[in-house]
């Protein structure tokens, strides 16, 4: 892997070390770690695999609701599987501290090598329920999470935020330093408000804030799409490391070139069939974890995903693609969305 081990940067922190770095070149001088984001309907088993594979530092699983989880829900279960990924990191949301302790001590139970919180969360469906960034409006009762997890777990504990609820609530800074006192290892800032959803631009700048405010690593998150805005968001935050979303769906090759390219490394060339055969490997892994009807049903995003940063379909056979029932015939089209196109690793197209 060319990036610094996640898991070393946690571990500077656990070792009495500072975890902030030199800004914009990682801790200590060594390369800054490159994570992939949660994301939720996308970052599933299968998917966190191939981008850990092709050289990203880590890879967080998609967001498990804890109160589920804890349960025994089968669906947050296979959210949380981390088979075959070192680091297994498990990220959990919920808006009691009872239910997230209990979620934190059956992922560690099962093989979590680190429990992330989820409190930057924007979708309505998890903020009506006062989880994920909700609880931005209440620090106390996010505190009380973060130190109920803490407390559940040995292995080290992160948590995800935004800059704020809104511009009028800029409490990320005051979080994350409730968070460290508590023995948190590391926090992830996405560079908008809830309010922002995902609109706009991130304010890396801001992220500084939280920066400054804390000897524990601070990974930015929020429009990172390449080495280049990776490298700005760097220097603009001050960040320890990066976090990159939504643009790896479709190419999960990207992290891990982002992570070469901070790195130093050349940044390896996948030919066609190669990016054809992670994509097949990924679309065959969905269909074996969750069964043929909703692994088909969980498959679509990906498709298009994969059809879209290929290019080689055309509307047709790209909308047959994506509504087939036949695993042999998305096969078919899935090579050929692949077909007669070489693209570098960190290609945005």
């Amino acid at each position: 892997m060319w990036a610094d081990d996640y898991l070393s940067v946690l571990r500077s922190r656990q070792d009495g070390g500072d975890g902030s770095g030199t800004v914009g070149s990682g801790r200590r001088g060594t390369a800054p770690p490159v994570l992939l984001a949660p994301l939720s309907g996308i970052t599933d088993l299968h998917f966190r695999r191939a981008v850990r594979k092709l050289g990203a530092s880590a890879v967080v699983s998609e967001m498990v609701a804890a109160a589920e989880f804890a349960k025994g829900d089968e669906e947050s279960r296979l959210r949380a599987e981390g088979g075959g990924i070192d680091p297994h990191v498990v990220q959990l949301a919920g808006c009691s501290p009872a239910p997230m302790a209990q979620a934190a001590r059956l992922a560690e139970d099962a093989g979590a090598h680190v429990v992330d919180i989820n409190m930057g969360c924007p979708a309505k469906t998890v903020t009506g329920g006062e989880a994920g960034s909700a609880l931005m409006r209440d620090i106390e009762g996010a505190t009380r999470i973060l130190a109920a997890v803490r407390e559940a777990v040995s292995v080290p504990v992160t948590v995800k935020m935004r800059l704020g609820w809104d511009h009028d609530n800029l409490n990320a800074p005051e979080l994350a330093r409730r968070a460290e006192s508590l023995g948190l290892d590391a926090v992830t800032v996405h560079g908008r408000t809830r309010q922002q959803f995902y609109k706009g631009v991130a304010d890396w700048r801001a992220i500084r804030s939280v920066v400054e405010s804390v000897r524990i690593p601070v990974i930015a998150n929020g429009d990172v799409v390449d080495a280049g805005t990776a490298r700005t968001c760097l220097e603009q935050s001050g960040a320890a490391g990066v976090m990159i979303g939504r643009a790896a769906l479709g190419r999960p090759w990207l992290v891990g070139a982002v992570a070469a390219e901070l790195a130093g490394h050349p940044v390896q060339t996948l030919d066609e069939a190669a990016r054809a055969r992670i994509a097949l490997d990924h679309y065959d892994g969905l269909l074996a974890l969750y069964g043929y009807r909703m692994g088909i049903r969980h498959a679509r995003k990906h498709l298009a995903a994969y059809a879209d940063a290929a290019g080689g379909l055309d509307t047709p056979a790209r909308t047959a693609m994506l509504t087939s029932t036949d695993p042999a015939q998305v096969r078919v089209l899935l090579r050929k969305a692949f077909a007669g196109r070489h693209l570098s690793l960190g290609e945005a197209a």
